[in-house]
Formats: C-alpha cells, structure tokens, sequence
C-alpha cells in the first residue's frame, strides 16, 4: 500500500486518488472496529485508507 509519510499533503487538493476525501460514518461492532485498527497498524496505513483500498480492489 501507499504510504504519505514525509510527504506534506495540501487540504482540497487531492493526493493518491482522482478526488478529494470526504467524512462519512460507518458502524462497526466493537470487535470489527478493533480488527480494522489492527490490521491498517500491521499494514502501516490508516483503517479509513484499508477500507478505500478494500473497495477499489473489490470494485474491479
């Protein structure tokens, strides 16, 4: 996966994809939500960007 470290991102501007990320909410069991954190901890990346990744792959 890609990683931003040591690279400053500029707000409204996009980054690694063609638009600019927006807040939305999800619900999650705790349980789920602490296999995410886990996971993007292992994968050295946020869970919001697991979860992006996750669906462009699913997506095809």
């Amino acid at each position: 996966m890609s990683s931003r470290k040591s690279i400053k991102g500029t707000k409204n501007t996009p980054f690694m994809y063609e638009e600019v990320k927006a807040r939305h909410s999800i619900y999650l069991t705790p349980s789920s939500w602490e296999w995410l954190q886990e996971r993007a901890k292992a994968e050295g990346t946020s869970a919001s960007e697991l979860i992006e990744q996750w669906i462009r792959d699913t997506k095809g």
